[in-house]
């Protein structure tokens, strides 16, 4: 942590100097697993009118499930509606940059932890009402690394040369919508060790990079001998217990799981947010938005594939990533101190077992 906590957001104001600027990250555990069972269908949610995303199987355990996130979605907006509120009762509402968004996909299969857009799209709202033209919806490539810099610029501050990040200044003065900025045409994603989740003594990760354009997403896993999301085999993991742990625990990964072998299509969904991955990846985001169906293998698209995955490796090598410059390992190397996911009961049965 950096810097005081406060109770709340008023606290804050009411205890900041009132004649300095200030910046506030405003955090909360919403909507982070796990879940009140059912608190979606309860605040008044038709689970018929959830849009499920295409990886996930229709059943109601999913469904209520994913209500249940957004419960907890709509319990953080309406946090965030309040501090605006308080911005605005003190007059400092259009003098402050507000930046809205998340910090990983929804604690799903397939989503976070997983460099598909269900995992690593995150939204973004950015209000600053004495300079920002409202209403407007851009499409240009930002990353996190763009905040800090943006802040920087915007209170005059020189940014650092060590910052690897872009303003967005430019975009957010523009008066456009759409693509405003003809270099931001893609952006770099990428994952390391989330979790350990692998068969003992394996304590490595998932190492994946991943290069998206408006047209393509191509991914390289370096260990495609690696779970991507972690062993089934919780009695050999690593973490003694840890139950495909790269995944959140909850209604919709039981369900996966339970009835993985409930028809071809419970199996396809299950392969796809469970099963191992070759060592690329690449879909057609015109035809495949959804990113389900990998082209990498295809002829058709052996060019593009090709094309992007020099692209990808050059700018990592010019970055200096460990990963492309044969020294990656030194990522499995660190002491990991969290913990994992576990198979359902395990704490419970190991405890009977012990004398």
């Amino acid at each position: 942590l950096c810097g005081t906590r406060y109770k709340n957001f008023r606290q804050f104001l009411a205890d900041r100097p009132k004649d300095r600027p200030f910046c506030y990250w405003l955090g909360s555990s919403d909507p982070h697993r796990p879940y009140k069972r059912g608190s979606g269908a309860a605040s008044g949610m038709d689970l018929g009118k959830i849009k499920l995303f295409p990886c996930f199987p229709d059943a109601a355990e999913v469904r209520g499930d994913v209500a249940d996130y957004y419960f907890e979605v709509q319990r953080f907006d309406r946090l965030v509606g309040e501090a605006v509120a308080a911005l605005e009762e003190i007059g400092e509402l259009d003098n402050t940059i507000v930046v809205m968004t998340s910090d990983n996909g929804m604690p799903f299969p397939r989503c976070k932890s997983n460099l598909y857009d269900g995992g690593t799209r995150m939204p973004l709202a950015i209000r600053w009402g004495r300079r920002v033209k409202p209403g407007r919806q851009v499409e240009d490539f930002v990353s996190f690394t763009d905040f800090a810099p943006t802040f920087l610029e915007a209170a005059g501050v020189p940014v650092p040369e060590e910052m690897t990040g872009r303003s967005l200044l430019r975009i957010l003065l523009s008066d456009r919508s759409g693509r405003v900025d003809p270099t931001r045409d893609h952006v770099l994603v990428g994952k390391e060790r989330h979790v350990p989740a692998q068969e003992a003594p394996d304590w490595g990760g998932y190492p994946c990079r991943g290069l998206r354009t408006h047209e393509f997403f191509y991914i390289r896993n370096f260990r495609p001998d690696r779970w991507p999301c972690g062993t089934p085999n919780y009695r050999r993991a690593v973490i003694p217990g840890a139950w495909y742990a790269d995944t959140d625990n909850g209604p919709t990964k039981t369900y996966m799981i339970e009835n993985k072998d409930k028809d071809p299509h419970h199996r396809t969904l299950y392969e796809l947010a469970f099963g191992k991955r070759p060592a690329e990846e690449l879909y057609d985001l015109e035809s495949d938005p959804d990113q389900l169906h990998n082209v990498a293998a295809d002829p058709r698209y052996s060019a593009i594939r090709k094309r992007l995955a020099g692209r990808l490796m050059q700018e990592l090598r010019a970055t200096g990533d460990p990963r492309a410059l044969g020294r990656g390992d030194l990522f499995d190397a660190y002491p990991y101190l969290g913990g994992a996911p576990k198979y359902p009961g395990w704490e419970k049965n190991r405890n009977r077992a012990q004398p």
